[in-house]
Parts: structure tokens; sequence; C-alpha cells
């Protein structure tokens, strides 16, 4: 397929830009030493630092776990297909960059609601075997049946879903699991879900820590909620979860010994990968 051909697909609308207030996407972008934010992004992120000064450290921990387990299934497991909800701005080392180098032949859609991460995506990101959907994460059927994902997912085969850092903002669990059950329902046996989510056992300084960050999200717009082990486990119903199961991000499958210390904030996020049979 031409570019031209991938460019035809029929597309929504990309609604106007807001640079009243600050953007999640913008944020993160700011948070990984991006380019693609402004003052009122910088702002924000430095409020949040303020109170999380290692957040940019960890910002680039679910990058990093991400990279880990799409390396893992792209090379080891050999998937072919992943879709990325929630993507976020384009950056170094991106979903398609790790799993095209273990299988030059991996399809990779993003799927991002954000217009700004859409303009950025669609002008860096798309070729024939990479795609961008400006659907919204939120509503699986119409989501798998946007002409983006429609036209090139097969799900007769087996796909690798992944949430990064994304459920966290889904205040209502039971709209986060139905969200999940969404898609995996849609899935082929032998499909995977990535997923990392904050994480509090709710109890002593950390637990007092992850209500504060809550309350600064909350302030900037964009609410956040840590859950519990057994409130994210919850998540992976039905699926078969891989070792080394459901760990913070550092303890999945790290790359060699550790240079950076640990702080509190590494120990309040979880990530894991559940195949379904």
């Amino acid at each position: 397929m031409t570019s031209d051909e991938v460019r035809s697909v029929p597309r929504r609308p990309l609604p106007p830009l807001d640079y009243s207030k600050p953007n999640l996407a913008r944020m993160k972008d700011a948070l990984l030493g991006g380019h693609d934010h402004y003052e009122i992004d910088r702002q924000a992120v430095d409020a949040f630092l303020t109170v999380a000064p290692d957040g940019a450290a960890v910002a680039k921990e679910f990058r990093s776990w991400a990279s880990r387990v799409v390396r893992f299934l792209a090379g080891t497991r050999e998937v072919g297909q992943f879709l990325d909800l929630g993507s976020g701005m384009p950056y170094v080392e991106n979903t398609h960059q790790t799993a095209q180098r273990y299988n030059p032949d991996a399809l990779v859609i993003y799927v991002d609601d954000d217009p700004v991460v859409q303009a950025h995506g669609l002008a860096l990101l798309e070729d024939h075997l990479v795609h961008v959907s400006g659907a919204d994460l939120r509503d699986p059927e119409q989501t798998l049946s946007d002409p983006v994902i429609a036209e090139h997912l097969e799900l007769d085969r087996p796909v690798a879903v992944l949430f990064n850092a994304v459920l966290h903002h889904i205040e209502d669990l039971d709209k986060a699991r139905a969200i999940v059950r969404g898609y995996v329902d849609a899935l082929a046996p032998g499909s995977y879900l990535l997923l990392t989510h904050y994480y509090t056992d709710g109890e002593g300084p950390r637990g007092a820590f992850a209500r504060k960050l809550d309350g600064l999200m909350a302030g900037i717009g964009y609410p956040t909620v840590h859950r519990s082990r057994e409130e994210i486990e919850s998540l992976f119903d039905g699926l078969e979860m891989l070792e080394p199961g459901l760990v913070h991000l550092h303890e999945w499958w790290p790359e060699g010994p550790r240079l950076a210390p640990l702080t509190q904030l590494n120990h309040l996020s979880l990530g894991g990968v559940g195949i379904k049979p």
C-alpha cells in the first residue's frame, strides 16, 4: 500500500486545539524531555515535579517497560500486530520502532483522541505498517470499527493491546474493567494485554503520597486514581498472566543491574502482561 493509499482512509476531522489549559499528552512530552509542549504545560509539570521530583525519571520507566514488553512479544512471541491505546506524543523509541526491529513486518496502530497527538502522529509516523487513529479508546466497539483500524487490524490473528499509563485516568473501576473487556472479547486467542497502572496499598507514607498525587492531578484537570493490587489484577480477569506477574515496572525483566536509586514513586505503579487463552 502506498502512502497516498494510506492517507485515503476516511478520517474524522481534528477538533480545535485549546492552548488555554494544560494538555496531558504535552505534559508527558515535557516530562520525557520532548519539545512539543507549551508554557502552560511546563507550569503544570513544574507543579507536579515540586511534589514528585523524580517524576521525569519514572515517566521514562513507563516507556522503558513498554519497550521491553514489545521487544519480547515481537521477537520471542512473534506477535505481528500492536494496538497502542492512548499512545501519547511520538517520542524516542516508539512502539513501532521497537516492534519492527524484532519483527520487520509488525503492524502498529496508535490510538489517541488528542488532536495534538494526532497531528504529530500523522506527520511523523504513518507509513504502510504504521497508522494513527483518533478514536476514543473508552469506547472499544467504536474504536475497533474506526476506518483506520478496521482497514488494517486483523482481529482473527493475535494482537497485543497496550494500555501504558492510561487506565488510572478512568476513575470508575467498573468502567475501566468494561473498557478492557471490550477489547479482550474482540481479540483472537493468543492475543496479549499489556497494562501499567498507578498503584497504592492505601496505607502509610506511600498511601498518603499517592492521595496527594491524585489531588494534584485533579487540580490540573486530569484526575488519576491509584488502585490496589487486587483492583488492578481484576483488569486481567480471564487472562493468563505471564511471568513475573503484576509487579513494579523496574521488576519486570529489567535489563542488567539498576544504576539509578529507587524512590517512593517507583513503588506507586505496577505493570503486567496477560495472554488470552
